[in-house]
């Protein structure tokens, strides 16, 4: 069983995880419709790390951000798997798969949560939520 500091934690490892996935596509040519999704996307995802800091702060815990390692690995491997091939359609498709990630991990947390901490479990519905809406908007550009 999770508890809350753990439950936020894993949270926020899934928000900057996404946002490294875009921020890593970013710097490539792609429709302007694609780009505007995904800017927005960003921001959804950083908006709900801010709330999940904030929770913390006021809470006194210390949360680990993600190794700027994995930053880099991502960044990388993005790179790779593009390679030449900057379509839409792959973009598109790699988010749909980080965003399915971050959706099945958010709710094995979820299913593990042992609290009852309502202001995290909304924050986790919202995340999941997000990368729902995230997968259908992607959907549009495969």
């Amino acid at each position: 069983m999770k508890d809350s500091k753990q439950l936020l934690a894993s949270l926020l490892k899934t928000t900057q995880m996404g946002q490294t996935g875009i921020r890593s596509v970013l710097d490539t040519s792609m429709r302007p419709g694609l780009r505007k999704a995904l800017e927005s996307q960003l921001q959804e995802y950083n908006y709900i790390e801010m709330e999940a800091h904030a929770i913390a702060t006021q809470r006194g815990w210390e949360l680990a951000d993600i190794d700027p390692a994995v930053r880099i690995m991502t960044d990388v491997m993005t790179r790779m798997k593009l390679n030449g091939r900057n379509s839409d359609s792959k973009i598109a498709g790699m988010m749909i798969q980080g965003n399915t990630r971050g959706m099945i991990n958010g709710l094995k947390n979820l299913h593990q949560f042992a609290g009852q901490d309502e202001q995290i479990h909304i924050l986790s519905q919202k995340l999941l939520d997000c990368e729902t809406a995230n997968i259908r908007q992607m959907q549009s550009f495969l």
